[in-house]
């Protein structure tokens, strides 16, 4: 894609915790508008990581990252990333901090300058979009799981990001609620990165599924998806395949 479609491009990225071996290890990334790729890998191989090195969460040790063709460096340049990246935290408690729904997804659109009604405007639409309406007076900590998870989704949603990067967005939640997360996803004309260990949930929702181990992407070795189908006389009973 030409230059002006880059929007995240990371070089020989390092990162180590203290006292560890690297967890990024000359990692490289590029994502262009459009792109829609899962990752997956071992616990520990450093996807959750990446994301929050790209959100300007945590410090690399060494090598560059670009975002939309600027370095990005200090917590001014990701301060600007983080109004078109949106992050969605593997556990949702970490993400909802307000007393009720509403409140929760109208923080991000006022942070960026919205009028209150305006605010509460974009928040009930995405709330609808989600299929949550009705949720607004609905106190935070008191919802499901799955109810958490999507709250979630509508407080990066509600900001109108250009981006997503979902950090096991399907974690604990039931079949219906796949479905939801499903459908909003393939209806978002939104560029994402997503981490999951549902190899058929990627498959429905991305264009492409990379695996990460050693503190890198093997973007030369794509995960090959196919259906075992066959038939058996005896299909009721117990079997196995050698």
């Amino acid at each position: 894609m030409e230059k002006n479609n880059l929007i995240i491009h990371i070089k020989d990225i390092c990162f180590s915790y203290a006292g560890s071996s690297p967890v990024l290890d000359k990692l490289n990334l590029k994502l262009n508008s459009g792109d829609r790729f899962g990752l997956m890998g071992p616990n520990g191989s450093g996807k959750t990581t990446l994301f929050h090195v790209i959100m300007g969460l945590l410090k690399p040790t060494s090598g560059s990252i670009e975002i939309y063709n600027r370095p990005a460096r200090t917590e001014k340049d990701f301060r600007k990333i983080r109004r078109k990246i949106g992050l969605l935290f593997q556990d949702a408690d970490d993400q909802l901090f307000s007393p009720t729904v509403l409140e929760d997804v109208a923080f991000g659109p006022l942070n960026l300058g919205k009028s209150q009604d305006e605010a509460v405007e974009i928040a009930i639409n995405t709330l609808k979009f989600l299929g949550l309406a009705g949720f607004e007076d609905r106190i935070t900590y008191k919802l499901s799981g799955g109810e958490k998870k999507l709250v979630s989704l509508a407080t990066v949603l509600a900001m109108q990001p250009e981006v997503l990067l979902m950090d096991e967005p399907t974690s604990g939640l039931d079949d219906k609620t796949k479905a939801i997360l499903k459908r909003v996803l393939s209806d978002l004309d939104l560029t994402y990165i997503l981490i999951s260990h549902e190899i058929e949930f990627l498959t429905e929702i991305t264009d492409s599924i990379y695996t990460m181990s050693s503190g890198r992407i093997h973007f030369d070795q794509k995960v090959q998806v196919h259906q075992h189908v066959h038939a058996h006389p005896h299909g009721a009973y117990e079997h196995q395949h050698d």
